[in-house]
C-alpha cells in the first residue's frame, strides 16, 4: 500500500504551529513537575525500560496500516513517577529508517486500579521517492513531519484483566496525501493466563474508529503474547480486520513477531 497515506493516516489536527508550541510547553511543564518531585526528601523513583522487536511485516501505531516488509523496532522508555519520553525507533530489515517517533507523557491520574495519560509526539515518515539526476533514475530517502497527541485511559477490574479507551489526533505538516485523522479505540487486555508452568500468554484484543479526512471505516484486532516467567524473549502473533471502511488499505493486516524486552529501574535521593 502507499506509504505515504499510511503515516498521515495515523497524525492530523489543526493548526500546526499551536500544536508543535503546546508540545514544547507540556514537555518544559512535565520536566519541571519531576523536578520539583525530585527535591523532595522521599526517595525518586526513575526508569529506563525497551523493548526490541523483529517481524515479518512491521504495523503501525495504527494496525490498519503496514510496513508490508520485515521490519524492526526499538521501543524506549525514559521517565519518572509521572512524565515519560517515549521514543519509537522503526526501521525497516535493509537498515533503511521508516518511522520515529518522539513519544512525550504525562500521567495525570495514577491509581492502583486507574490510569489516565496525556501525550504528544512529533513524528517523521522516511520514504524513498523517486527521481532523476543528470538524465538518471535514481532514489531518495525524504522525510515528512508530523504532530499528534493521545489520552490513554485504562481501568483494572481484576489483577489479570482491564479494559481502556484511547484517542489520538493528529496532522500532518507538510504531505501530498491525508493530512487529518482521529483514531478512537477500546481496548482489553487479559494477562498472565496460565498454559503449562512457568508459561503464559497474554490477550489484548481491540476494536476501533478510524477516520482519515473524509473517509472512515470500523476494525478490530487481536494480539496474542506467548511469556515464559522472566525469560526476557517473548514471541506475539497479529492479526487486524476490517469490519466496513471507506478507508483505502487491506482487508487483513497480520504479523508474528519476536520480542526482546529490558527493564531498569533505580532511587535518586
Amino acid at each position: 500500500m502507499n506509504l505515504q497515506f499510511h503515516a498521515e493516516a495515523f497524525l492530523a489536527g489543526r493548526s500546526p504551529s499551536k500544536i508543535l508550541k503546546l508540545y514544547f510547553l507540556f514537555f518544559i511543564l512535565s520536566y519541571a513537575h519531576e523536578s520539583r518531585a525530585q527535591e523532595e526528601p522521599r526517595a525518586a523513583s526513575h526508569f529506563f525500560n525497551g523493548t526490541i522487536t523483529t517481524t515479518n511485516n512491521g504495523i503501525s501505531i495504527i494496525p490498519s496500516f503496514s510496513l508490508g516488509r520485515p521490519a524492526a523496532f526499538f521501543d524506549l522508555s525514559i521517565g519518572g513517577d509521572r512524565f515519560s519520553f517515549d521514543p519509537m525507533l522503526r526501521f525497516g530489515m535493509d537498515g533503511k529508517p521508516w518511522t520515529f517517533v518522539l513519544w512525550g507523557r504525562y500521567k495525570v491520574i495514577k491509581d492502583s486500579r486507574f490510569t489516565l495519560t496525556i501525550g504528544g509526539h512529533p513524528a517523521f515518515l522516511f520514504q524513498e521517492v523517486d527521481m532523476t539526476v543528470q538524465g538518471k533514475p535514481d532514489q531518495m530517502l525524504v522525510s515528512n513531519r508530523y504532530l499528534a497527541g493521545e489520552v490513554n485511559s485504562s481501568y483494572k477490574l481484576t489483577d489479570r484483566v482491564s479494559v481502556g479507551l484511547y484517542y489520538l489526533r493528529g496532522t500532518a505538516l507538510k504531505s501530498l496525501g491525508a493530512q487529518n485523522s482521529n483514531f478512537l479505540a477500546w481496548n482489553t487486555s487479559f494477562s498472565d493466563l496460565k498454559i503449562v508452568k512457568d508459561l503464559s500468554m497474554k490477550i489484548n484484543p481491540q476494536v476501533f474508529f478510524l477516520k482519515v479526512d473524509e473517509n472512515s471505516g470500523f476494525y478490530a484486532n487481536t494480539g496474542v503474547t506467548f511469556i515464559k516467567g522472566d525469560f526476557p524473549f517473548q514471541f506475539q502473533g497479529f492479526v487486524n480486520q476490517k469490519i466496513k471502511s471507506t478507508i483505502a488499505g487491506d482487508d487483513l493486516v497480520w504479523n508474528v513477531s519476536l520480542l526482546y524486552n529490558f527493564s531498569n529501574t533505580y532511587s535518586k535521593k
